[in-house]
């Protein structure tokens, strides 16, 4: 009873996007780790077929269970070793078996598959055998890249060097290398288990996609800067952040959920983060003008979305779930335009960072096109002139992540920097987008960041911009006398 009650929570906890299923399931503490991660893989592997399963035979409204529980039970029964469970769920769920049977057989003849597999949409087909390569992020507040290095190979791990090309992420077993765009992030073969891990326990090393890492790392708020991550919980990112800012400076955390905050508070812990100032609050709620944020610069926004570029989520849906799909993506946009263009109005930010683990650009392009409307203050900065992923026409500036090109989950992230020339005398177009910027990585291991690098940063202040008037009043005539007596003094020094 325990194996299912634990299994629907971390399915639930996955499709909200408050982690990674292998990480909710070794953080679960559950006594039969393998057993609890092979049933929660497989029930969300078939997650749209268990949905039609359940809602033909309407099992919700006669056994009064939750959907993720019900699909756990369903799975077990019709696809999986049957049962194990004893007592009032399996009694009630086989006075339902010959139902749920009959409408799996149907499924199959009006597919003509003969195997539960078959009935897999195209797109899980090709994700079951897609396996993505398993990252993980050095944390310089307790290590370094170089004794991590070390440490693994002493272990028995074959070290490879830095990455070139994305063939070089496919990995043997106890091979690993460095990421070509990512110095701190370690790359290993997917197979490769970390939880129990000393590195992993200790804080050492952050279980994190590459594209996860990505918002954190392309913001790069220097130390003792004053950042916001405004919807912060699982934690990775805040982080990630307060490594970047070697825990100096404050880092404001924002999450409405009580128990991803709670979550988020220990991963913090044991990350060795100090410098965060965590808060079960509502962004949209926090007043931008309080004198508590009045050094706020950076902003970290990763709102809540459709997840639909995690690789475990995504699946084909039938034509009334894409009704029901374009309505909540709607809904999304709107809340995230909401949050961005709340971020924005801090006094004294210079750069905000947009992310979502989407692959719609109603949730991506789109709302950084309307936020750039209603903001002329702001324009896009060019990101990662080598990333081979860009977003989509006319915010090729963005960045776009995929399983394919970029052996990530699915991922956009946009850099919105304050702009001073949108307010001069010629009115730009409304998405205006920065000129080119020196962004692009070099092969170097000692090129920490590819964006927000500190001479971007200078030149994105406007009063760090000269202007004609301020040029002009260099040339006065106190200047011209003591440039003549300057020359005069030569002149003797070289008569002599």
């Amino acid at each position: 009873m325990a194996l299912y009650l634990k299994a629907a929570e971390i399915l639930e906890k996955a499709e909200m996007k408050q982690g990674a299923v292998k990480t909710l399931v070794y953080d679960s503490k559950f006594a039969n780790i393998k057993q609890l991660f092979a049933l929660v893989c497989e029930t969300q592997k078939f997650s749209s077929i268990l949905e039609e399963i359940i809602e033909s035979t309407k099992l919700l409204k006669h056994t009064k269970i939750r959907i993720h529980l019900a699909k756990v039970l369903v799975y077990d029964l019709l696809l999986g070793q049957g049962l194990k469970c004893g007592g009032s769920w399996k009694t009630l769920m086989m006075k339902h078996r010959s139902r749920l049977q009959a409408v799996l057989a149907r499924m199959k003849v009006k597919q003509k598959v003969s195997s539960n597999e078959g009935l897999l949409p195209a797109t899980v087909k090709q994700l079951v055998g897609e396996k993505l390569p398993r990252y993980a992020r050095v944390n310089t507040l307790k290590t370094t890249v170089d004794d991590t290095v070390d440490y693994l190979k002493r272990e028995g791990f074959s070290y490879l060097g830095q990455a070139s090309r994305l063939d070089d992420l496919t990995l043997k077993e106890k091979h690993f290398v460095m990421d070509q765009h990512l110095p701190e992030l370690l790359v290993f073969s997917p197979k490769t288990d970390f939880h129990d891990h000393f590195l992993y326990k200790a804080g050492h090393i952050i279980l994190q996609d590459k594209a996860s890492c990505l918002p954190a790392y392309l913001l790069n708020p220097p130390p003792g800067c004053h950042v916001i991550d405004a919807c912060a919980a699982p934690g990775n990112k805040s982080s990630h952040l307060a490594a970047i800012m070697k825990n100096k400076g404050k880092l404001f955390a924002y999450d409405l959920d009580a128990k991803r905050l709670a979550t988020m508070s220990t991963l913090l812990l044991r990350a060795g983060v100090t410098c965060q100032q965590l808060a079960n609050q509502d962004f949209l709620k926090v007043d931008p003008d309080s004198p508590q944020f009045k050094d706020v610069e950076y902003i970290l926004l990763d709102p809540s979305c459709s997840g639909s570029g995690m690789v475990c989520l995504r699946g084909d849906v039938s034509s009334t779930d894409q009704e029901k799909d374009q309505a909540r993506l709607a809904s999304l946009a709107s809340f995230q335009l909401r949050c961005l263009n709340h971020g924005l109005k801090f006094p004294r930010l210079k750069r905000l960072v947009y992310s979502t683990c989407s692959i719609h650009s109603q949730e991506n392009e789109e709302v950084v096109t309307a936020c750039l409307q209603q903001n002329p203050g702001f324009r896009l900065v060019n990101l990662m002139a080598q990333w081979p992923e860009r977003g989509l026409e006319p915010l090729t500036k963005c960045l776009r992540a995929s399983p394919a090109k970029t052996r990530t989950h699915g991922f956009f992230v946009a850099l919105l920097e304050k702009y001073s020339a949108a307010v001069e005398k010629k009115q730009e177009p409304a998405v205006q987008i920065s000129e080119p910027e020196e962004t692009a990585l070099s092969s170097s291991t000692s090129q920490k960041r590819p964006a927000a690098s500190q001479e971007e940063s200078d030149s994105s202040e406007p009063e760090d911009k000269p202007t004609p008037a301020a040029e002009q009043a260099d040339c006065t005539p106190g200047k011209k006398r003591r440039k003549r007596k300057r020359k005069k003094k030569k002149k003797a020094a070289t008569v002599e």
